[in-house]
């Protein structure tokens, strides 16, 4: 038990000083060390790769610390006090925090499975990883400057995510279990020994290193896939069926999902559609990747059950596509 405790403090000290490397010296010294020049697709892959991999592994990083601190310095009696018994007033009080929550769509999957452990609803829990990825300000400003001659979409990308939670929100709350969360073999709850053996920052250690470690395979896994596509794709395919709302609408969150960008950042990538996408198109790029893609679906994985898992996922795909075109067609006749 305590050598798995400090390898993965071990482990996690060598990954930040790994980051500050590839920060700091990795233009530098990478492309000297790898010879791709008999092999450009592969470094194209590895460059895309390394890109999200820095963006993300920051946030990863910070929701790893938030799991951890809720779990360790939070009650349950605390949170039961904060949330409001109605199912209809505790949603909305989910929205609410979505706004005060500094984590992406990578961070906020263990935060959320922690506070479903220490009591929150499941119900409440869904809209916060529905929300969280969207309502924040640097998300905000990312997608006003993105598309400042089309004010529509940014407007669009803020009703359709609060919609989308509410919906989600109340299905989950009227057919879902309580019981989604997945016992890990190594669930950081195993801290009541940490707790006899050292202190609560001793154990908040303990437990970032093992949270991030958990989430931080199944992201690796996801990004990878996420560089392939991205630079084998053929963009020439896509403009074939771009202005056809049903079709392009599919084709564009199927994008979202697979180049699994983050929410900080792909408001830029949906500006480079735009000419070749119908607005409820782009729409659905940036309303369902923050809220699906592959790396979180395989975070998902690792932090909650299959079958809740599967259910989210359906029923997130069937509310973003049906409220894109909804809004696409309201777009097109001059509404938001």
């Amino acid at each position: 038990m305590l050598l798995k405790r400090y390898t993965g403090n071990l482990l996690l000290l060598i990954l930040l000083f790994l980051l500050l490397a590839f920060f700091f010296l990795g233009d530098v010294f990478i492309p000297k060390a790898i010879d791709f020049s008999d092999y450009p697709m592969l470094h194209s892959v590895f460059v895309v790769f390394l890109g999200l991999f820095l963006e993300s592994i920051p946030f990863l990083f910070l929701g790893a610390i938030a799991s951890s601190f809720i779990q360790l310095f939070i009650s349950e009696e605390i949170i039961q006090r904060m949330i409001p018994k109605r199912p209809l007033t505790a949603i909305f009080a989910a929205v609410a925090a979505a706004l005060i929550i500094p984590v992406c769509e990578c961070a906020i999957i263990p935060v959320v499975r922690r506070l479903i452990q220490k009591g929150v609803p499941v119900h409440a829990g869904v809209v916060l990883l529905v929300t969280a990825p969207i309502l924040n300000v640097i998300v905000f400003g990312s997608t006003y400057y993105a598309f400042q001659n089309n004010p529509s979409i940014l407007y669009g990308r803020i009703i359709l995510c609060v919609l989308t939670a509410i919906i989600a929100g109340l299905f989950i709350h009227i057919f879902s279990t309580k019981d989604v969360v997945k016992e890990d073999k190594v669930e950081l709850v195993q801290g009541h020994e940490h707790d006899i053996q050292s202190s609560k920052w001793t154990s908040f250690i303990d437990h970032t290193s093992q949270e991030f470690f958990m989430v931080g395979r199944y992201f690796i896994i996801g990004a990878l896939f996420a560089s392939v596509f991205q630079v084998f794709m053929d963009r020439s395919v896509m403009a074939d069926i771009g202005q056809a709302p049903i079709k392009g609408t599919a084709l564009m969150m199927g994008i979202a999902f697979v180049l699994s960008l983050c929410s900080s950042a792909d408001a830029f990538v949906a500006a480079s559609f735009s000419h070749s996408f119908l607005p409820g198109s782009i729409l659905g790029f940036l309303v369902f990747g923050p809220m699906l893609d592959l790396k979180n679906v395989l975070i998902m994985m690792s932090c909650f059950k299959r079958s809740f898992v599967v259910t989210y996922v359906l029923l997130i795909f069937a509310v973003v596509f049906s409220l894109c075109l909804i809004a696409g067609g309201l777009i097109s006749k001059g509404g938001f």
